[in-house]
């Protein structure tokens, strides 16, 4: 055979190699199952819905965390199962209700060696971590890497536990945390998804904001609530609480640390130990930034309405401080997804361990089954498959959970009570087989701020609340007509058939959820 056939049969066979392994190559694209999505799931501690400019907008600016809410999903009827920060926290890991994975109040330690999604993530080859509050008692489980505030944790110069060493770290809370998770995300390993749990401690109590936003709302004048001088008729438990503004202690709640020691407040010494953390560059500052409305404090002798008032403002100004803190972490972990490349098939959530009054009521803290506290925000965005919109369905915090194991293709335990919200999601203008109602629980009594034991149903449109232990009273509220929820409708004339159908459902949700704690309660 001469050499030109020899040629031309060579050619032949790469062009038949060539086209067998372009088809096969074409072939196995076909058959390449979808990527597992990575989640960053970014969790504050007593951020209130109001304080988000994407669900209001009168009170401040979060542009970042609007940046979720403008490219993803914005929740508008999400809520919680027990308002209080540890018990919400198992919630979101278990997808259990309280009683069901035994972290009913603070002070417990939680039960680390049940099931949560972050183990169930971590089996099916996710790489996970937890940065910053834990608030758990417990150390983590089912992370490969984690970094934590014990307790509470400090907004300055704070401590953390790496992995069982800790070590006080010099900065601010908001500014490590962040820190810490871009570290993490930088040298994570690149070839597994990954599920990167990001818990900040601001906005909680005692609201101490970072020094670049010290003078931050000097000029800013806040509207208060409509329900601010609420007198609590006709609702007993409401008027027994010890979460009122008046109850501030002035010098933690307001900031009113004078040097002679002139005022005073149950909680002058628990701040104190506070401020005694900061270096003298930051004490400085945070000295000159408050020097001013201290000499006013004590020079105009503030009482009754002006007292409360004024309060209010000041309590205001530093909650607001802390949260430009977080909107600046938002943006910072958002930047990072986009200029590598991740932004697409991350799940980004923003969310609280649960609400906050500011105001409503006359009120700071949580607790109550009432909105301010009951709902929480909520925002997701995955471009690569959840389309903008708002969801107007009614979910709590049960639902995280089996949500991010359905995104990732595991296989949700049938004991976990919450629902997936990819159905909600695929189609978050309607789904009629969505749940109508959502059940609350809250056992924290006797305890801070005296709010009483109480559990509840809220639909669409109403809301049944029964007070129990050292107390016995029902209340109903139109949430339409009365959306504050000063006016308790419960006995009164007209309302006995709606009242006998929410506790209908409230039976038949403790029988649903397994809740046996108050057994054959009568409506009175």
């Amino acid at each position: 055979m001469n050499k030109k056939n020899l040629l031309y049969i060579f050619s032949i066979f790469l062009v038949s190699t060539c086209f067998t392994s372009c088809k096969e190559t074409v072939k196995e694209k076909e058959v390449v199952p979808a990527k597992q999505p990575n989640i960053v799931y970014i969790m504050t501690d007593d951020h209130g819905y109001q304080a988000i400019s994407a669900y209001n907008g009168a009170l401040n600016q979060t542009p970042n965390i609007d940046r979720i809410a403008n490219e993803g999903v914005k929740f508008t009827k999400s809520f919680v199962t027990n308002s209080i920060c540890s018990p919400s926290r198992a919630v979101m890991l278990t997808g259990k209700f309280s009683h069901e994975n035994g972290q009913r109040i603070n002070g417990l330690k939680f039960d680390g060696s049940q099931q949560t999604f972050p183990k169930l993530l971590r089996s099916a080859g996710y790489e996970t971590a937890l940065i910053g509050k834990w608030h758990l008692g417990s150390d983590p489980t089912g992370f490969d890497y984690w970094n934590v505030l014990p307790g509470q944790g400090d907004y300055y110069n704070p401590d953390f536990n790496e992995m069982g060493e800790k070590s006080r770290k010099e900065g601010y809370v908001t500014s490590l945390i962040t820190e810490y998770s871009l570290d993490w995300l930088k040298e994570r390993d690149t070839t597994k998804p990954f599920a990167l749990i990001m818990h900040h401690k601001a906005p909680h109590r005692c609201w101490m904001p970072e020094i670049k936003y010290l003078d931050k709302y000097n000029d800013v004048k806040f509207p208060i609530p409509d329900n601010f001088y609420d007198d609590y008729e006709g609702r007993t438990a409401a008027a027994t609480q010890k979460m009122h503004m008046k109850n501030f202690c002035p010098v933690n709640d307001l900031k009113m640390l004078d040097k002679e020691g002139e005022i005073d407040g149950p909680l002058r010494k628990y701040f104190e130990a506070q401020i005694a953390r900061l270096t003298p560059e930051q004490r400085a500052a945070w000295d000159a930034a408050y020097a001013e409305e201290i000499a006013y404090y004590k020079e105009a002798k503030l009482t009754g309405k002006e007292l409360l008032e004024w309060s209010y403002q000041r309590y205001l100004e530093d909650y607001l401080r802390c949260i430009d803190s977080v909107d600046d972490s938002v943006g910072e972990i958002l930047d990072f997804l986009e200029e590598n490349g991740l932004d697409e098939n991350t799940l980004v959530v923003y969310t609280s361990d649960q609400g906050f009054y500011l105001g409503e009521h006359g009120w700071f803290d949580k607790r109550f089954m009432y909105e301010e506290s009951f709902r929480t925000p909520l925002l997701m965005k995955l471009p690569s498959k959840i389309k903008k919109g708002t969801v107007t369905q009614l979910v709590q915090n049960i639902d995280y959970a089996p949500t991010f194991l359905d995104l990732a293709g595991v296989e949700i335990p049938s004991d976990m009570q919450g629902e997936s919200l990819l159905p909600i999601l695929d189609d978050n203008t309607d789904n009629d087989e969505w749940r109508k109602s959502v059940y609350y629980h809250y056992y924290e009594y006797p305890g801070p701020h005296a709010v009483k034991r109480h559990y509840g149903v809220r639909t669409d449109k109403h809301k049944l609340i029964h007070f129990y232990n050292n107390i016995d009273q029902w209340e109903l509220y139109d949430l339409e007509a009365d959306p504050g929820e000063v006016d308790n409708l419960y006995g009164k004339e007209g309302y006995d058939e709606i009242t006998q159908t929410l506790y209908t459902e409230l039976l038949d949700l403790q029988k649903k959820y397994n809740d046996t704690t108050v057994v054959d309660v009568k409506l009175n």
